[in-house]
């Protein structure tokens, strides 16, 4: 199956984001464990964060709602996750720069899913496929926020 086909297949956020882990390993040799991710409702000029030196990760939950109400597809819906997901990931490392994180991440888009690709072009800039969600303005990060149960549980070998 293509990396493009199995994209759209994927079922959650954990698969998701294990893709996105074979994808970054492949790609740049690196590899970590143990995230967890926590959607939060934030500003709209916010699509997600890492956490400096925790295993945290948070997706703006109100972007992602748009993008699930406005996608046509299961591809653009996962084409954004893992998009965000993988941004958020190469911060993981401790590469603070954002230019060379989005290079980083397109560069791997470009290689695993081609350069006309929902998840490539979305890389470059998310609005060329969404150009809704610059329209909309949220200028609030709220108190409350979800913990995603099951994510990046891979390596784990304890009982839950």
């Amino acid at each position: 199956m293509s990396n493009s086909n199995k994209l759209s297949y994927l079922k959650d956020f954990n698969e998701v984001f294990e893709f996105v882990k074979f994808s970054v390993n492949s790609a740049y040799k690196m590899k970590r464990a143990g995230l967890s991710l926590m959607l939060h409702r934030m500003p709209t000029r916010v699509g997600a964060y890492h956490i400096l030196g925790s295993n945290v990760i948070a997706v703006n939950s109100f972007v992602l709602d748009l993008v699930k109400k406005y996608s046509t597809s299961n591809d653009e819906y996962n084409s954004y996750l893992f998009m965000v997901l993988l941004h958020e990931y190469l911060h993981s490392f401790g590469i603070l720069d954002e230019y060379k994180v989005r290079w980083m991440s397109v560069e791997l888009c470009k290689k695993f899913f081609g350069e006309k690709h929902t998840v490539t072009i979305m890389a470059e800039d998310p609005l060329k496929i969404f150009p809704q969600l610059g329209l909309i303005s949220y200028d609030k990060f709220e108190n409350e926020f979800e913990i995603i149960k099951n994510f990046d549980n891979t390596n784990q070998t304890y009982i839950q």
